[in-house]
């Protein structure tokens, strides 16, 4: 196998609790975004915009959608002959336990696929969050730095910083602590879940960590493999992202970041040519608009039938909306078929989701702060 600089591994398995019915039967890395697009289009769009041809998916909750949507890689560009994306689900350990118990346990478990690379570098990534990235520009610092690891990070406030893992750096960037969710906060330099390591090193700490019994160790890159490398005073940088980045690991969030798509000048630009974002789009019959329908500052996918108004929301493929029917900040997830006279304002509407005619969705209340989820739980 000819040996790589570098090659990436994507952790997917996440669950997603706190996106709540979204991800019932679904891993949160499959969930749909902006319309035509899944969370995980995002890492391994970057990932291809970037030149890496070989990405290990590490897939555990509710694969089987993410399996059958990445396939060989192809939509992504990566069906190489000497790359490609693969997709690598847990597998049994000698002592008989099967899913992955943290962050680095589940990059242990894939050690033989590492090294029949032989890569220099490993680039760790997140399955579950939106951005775009390019990863050369992270390795180019991470080897000038001469960097054992180097962890990309954003700017967060304070109140923000204790749902994070917050990286405290001397004023050249040398990280000295990991603060994993802090109640107190001393930065507010946030970790994006975006690592490159040195290999050789990085395999080293994992061969040590992977046999201790769980009541020594999670497992895991923010709460133990990287503070141990700290504690072993080796070199670990932060690497200031600029850009936009967004975690959608709750309800509010994601639809936050969907409404942030339809400003006037979005600072995440789907329709950028020099950084395309590839998915795997289902085969639609052309949207139909009807006469009277109004639309309005919304993101309306292929395969829409629009009678109603739609105002600042986000349609995906295969929507029907009735006549008489307002839209309103809302985020219409693939196949839903709302009926006529129906009012919906600051929800999520699930996949496949039937709303029946005169139904009113969050559009009387007195305090609209909250973002409804209708899925099929819903009485609707």
């Amino acid at each position: 196998m000819k040996k790589k600089e570098m090659i990436a591994m994507l952790l997917a398995g996440g669950q997603g609790k706190r996106l709540k019915g979204l991800t019932k039967s679904l891993a949160k890395p499959a969930v749909y975004f902006g319309g035509t697009y899944r969370i995980i289009d995002f890492p391994l769009s970057n990932c291809t915009n970037s030149g890496i041809d070989t990405v290990g998916v590490l897939t555990q909750y509710e694969p089987l959608v993410l399996h059958s949507y990445i396939g060989v890689g192809s939509d992504w560009d990566m069906d190489r002959k000497n790359g490609g994306v693969f997709v690598l689900p847990p597998h049994e350990r000698e002592d008989g336990s099967s899913w992955y118990r943290g962050t680095a346990d589940a990059i242990s478990r894939n050690l033989k696929f590492i090294d029949q690379y032989d890569p220099e570098h490993l680039l760790v990534l997140s399955g579950d969050h939106v951005y775009k990235m390019d990863y050369t520009k992270l390795l180019d610092y991470h080897k000038e730095k001469g960097a054992d690891c180097t962890i990309s990070v954003i700017n967060v406030t304070l109140e923000e910083a204790p749902s994070f893992g917050m990286i405290n750096t001397h004023e050249d960037l040398k990280i000295y602590e990991f603060d994993e969710k802090p109640k107190q906060p001393k930065s507010t330099l946030a970790s994006m879940g975006v690592y490159i390591f040195k290999w050789d090193v990085l395999r080293k700490y994992l061969t040590e960590d992977i046999d201790k019994p769980d009541s020594e160790s999670a497992h895991d890159f923010g709460k133990d493999i990287v503070p141990k490398m700290l504690a072993d005073d080796l070199s670990l940088y932060a690497y200031p992202f600029q850009g936009y980045w967004r975690d959608v690991g709750t309800i509010p969030s994601l639809w936050e970041a969907n409404m942030d798509l339809l400003n006037d000048d979005p600072e995440l630009n789907l329709n950028d040519p020099e950084w395309r974002i590839y998915t795997r789009n289902p085969n639609e019959p052309a949207q139909y608009i009807a006469p009277n329908a109004k639309l309005k500052n919304c993101m309306v996918n292929e395969g829409c039938t629009v009678y109603g108004e739609v105002d600042r929301s986000v349609l995906f493929y295969g929507v029907e909306v009735g006549e008489g029917s307002v839209i309103t900040e809302s985020v219409i997830m693939p196949e839903v078929k709302i009926g006529k006279n129906v009012r919906i304002h600051r929800a999520i509407v699930d996949q496949g989701k039937v709303i029946p005619d005169n139904t009113v969705i969050g559009a009387d209340r007195e305090d609209d702060s909250e973002i409804l989820l209708i899925n099929g739980d819903s009485p609707y």
